[in-house]
């Protein structure tokens, strides 16, 4: 007796029913989609900005990764990254954070939590910082918020706008108050830029909570928010287990922020590149071209109008002469 087989694309299509409880299922790893469960090879990954070909899924994404991404092949230089933590507290949980930062160090290849560089975008230079959420979940410590003042001074110095790309849990716990410090020094170097009247850019990656959130991720003078993104304070689960109250599936997502006016749009991250050059070219400030200064350009006019007076003199005398033999002859035939 046959067998019947059925086969059926309602996977590829999106119309899939979900799996019944304790179906097998491939293992999942940082190529497969969690969500169409599509899987891709590292180069195919890089080549489409790690963004999931068949639903659009947003995978996490490195810092340098990103600077690639952003600058289109047209290469970045890194700077400010000889800084490193260090643990003035001497904090130990589980395990000591020196070592943790190492670890971090290790896996990561990067000194910190964020990268800052020099690159162009679109055609326009600018300063970007782009966080990594793989360096101990891009928590800003002391270092984090250094780097990302340094960045804002080199925007001012060099006259050029500022990209930052987000991706953190928040302050650093293991700084303690050195950490949340950071909140209030990185809103005043972008309040320092806002006097410069130079823009900022910020592209809110998955997640952004926290004292991140709280601080510079929210002050861009042009906010994106790459598709399915958690922007929040406070993640859903903690809320929940606070408040002991069901959240709604769409709590503190992308889309919801833009609905309730907390960021300009969402963009894909393939889309990104062009978005932002076009924007930079459009906030732009156009270079003066160098001209003399008040000081000459007043004494320049003031020659000018006694050059002309002194043009005009002749003609003047002669109307008084004429009117004055007018007159005379008027009274002599009287």
């Amino acid at each position: 007796m046959s067998k019947r087989v059925t086969v059926s694309i309602d996977r590829l299509t999106g119309r899939g029913r979900a799996r019944p409880d304790g179906a097998a299922r491939l293992p999942s790893d940082a190529r497969t989609c969690p969500k169409c469960e599509s899987t891709y090879r590292e180069e195919e990954m890089r080549r489409n900005f790690r963004v999931c070909a068949a639903c659009g899924h947003h995978f996490m994404c490195g810092a340098r990764e990103r600077l690639d991404q952003l600058a289109g092949g047209g290469g970045w230089v890194e700077v400010f990254a000889e800084f490193r933590a260090t643990d003035p507290l001497q904090f130990t949980d589980l395990v000591p954070y020196a070592e943790r930062i190492v670890s971090s160090e290790r896996s990561t290849g990067l000194g910190e939590a964020i990268v800052v560089a020099d690159l162009v975008i679109g055609g326009q230079a600018c300063v970007a910082a782009i966080m990594d959420f793989a360096f101990m979940g891009g928590s800003m410590g002391a270092v984090v918020g250094e780097k990302f003042a340094r960045a804002c001074d080199r925007c001012i110095d060099r006259g050029v706008p500022f990209v930052v790309v987000s991706s953190s849990g928040g302050a650093r716990m293991q700084e303690g108050v050195l950490s949340l410090m950071q909140m209030a020094k990185t809103v005043v170097a972008l309040e320092d830029l806002a006097d410069a009247r130079l823009p900022v850019v910020v592209v809110l990656a998955h997640p952004t909570t926290g004292g991140v959130w709280a601080s510079f991720a929210a002050l861009g003078d042009i906010t994106y928010a790459e598709p399915g993104a958690l922007i929040a304070f406070s993640g859903p689960r903690v809320i929940e287990q606070t408040t002991r109250e069901k959240l709604p599936a769409d709590f503190g997502l992308a889309e919801t922020q833009l609905l309730n006016g907390q960021i300009d749009a969402v963009v894909d991250r393939r889309q990104l590149p062009e978005r932002i050059g076009r924007v930079l070219r459009i906030l732009s400030r156009p270079t003066p071209e160098p001209g003399p200064a008040p000081a000459v350009e007043w004494a320049q006019a003031g020659a000018d109008r006694a050059a002309k007076a002194a043009q005009a003199l002749p003609a003047l005398s002669r109307k008084l002469i004429e009117r004055v033999v007018r007159s005379a002859s008027g009274r002599r035939s009287e």
